[in-house]
């Protein structure tokens, strides 16, 4: 059943001009649709967003934004959307957009799943990114973890044929989770033999700094969308 209250994603560039929210629509899917591939009640003009036509990464919980940032202060050649929920980290987020003078990024606020399902076209991205998401370690609370089952078609249908899911955790149950869930994915194919090396592009985050800190090694995954079932 559709949920009337909720919320479209607010899209920001760091340019005042374009920083008012992307307009909700009037058709928003419920939760027990999180893990649909419908087409999006609200798509997306990505090529209008960013003001060119260039492959566009995801990123999914940016955090503060800095590792969000080198990142595409390294990459100029794709677009980078973020999303994120805490207004401190979007507000951080834009201010180094800003500071930096980045034109290849923009941040939206609220649930990626309600982004994608929404407003993300099907196979408009190259890349998502999924560096460090809460691990909800209860037991009681793995439901809402967002590698799981529910949400990965999802997921893979906003991807374009060959576009990559990139993953990192530093919870061992959590890694070994979703590589068993992504690996069930018939249209997903694991481009390494197991976990992946630490991608050289990926920044280091504080995530990450403490995880190290505590001697907990990091676990890589990157998946690929095949072209089998694609339709476009």
């Amino acid at each position: 059943m559709p949920v009337p209250n909720e919320p479209a994603a607010g899209i920001h560039s760091a340019e005042p001009t374009a920083a008012q929210p992307h307009p909700a629509g009037t058709h928003p899917a419920g939760p027990t649709a999180a893990g649909t591939a419908a087409e999006p009640a609200d798509p997306i003009d990505l090529a209008g967003l960013f003001g060119r036509s260039a492959p566009v990464v995801l990123e999914i919980g940016s955090g503060m934004g800095d590792a969000t940032a080198a990142m595409a202060a390294a990459d100029p050649e794709r677009n980078y959307l973020a999303v994120e929920v805490h207004t401190p980290g979007i507000a951080n987020l834009l201010a180094v957009i800003e500071r930096r003078g980045l034109h290849n990024v923009r941040v939206a606020d609220g649930d990626a799943l309600v982004l994608l399902r929404r407003m993300i076209p099907p196979g408009a991205l190259a890349a998502i990114n999924v560096f460090f998401p809460d691990p909800w370690p209860k037991a009681r609370h793995h439901k809402r973890r967002l590698i799981q089952p529910a949400h990965v078609a999802l997921l893979r249908d906003r991807l374009a044929p060959g576009g990559r899911l990139n993953c990192a955790t530093d919870l061992p149950d959590y890694a070994y989770a979703m590589r068993q869930t992504l690996d069930a994915d018939p249209e997903l194919g694991n481009a390494y033999p197991g976990f992946a090396p630490r991608p050289p592009e990926r920044p280091v985050t504080k995530f990450e700094r403490r995880a190290a800190a505590a001697g907990r090694p990091i676990f890589d995954l990157v998946y690929e969308r095949t072209a089998s079932g694609w339709r476009a």
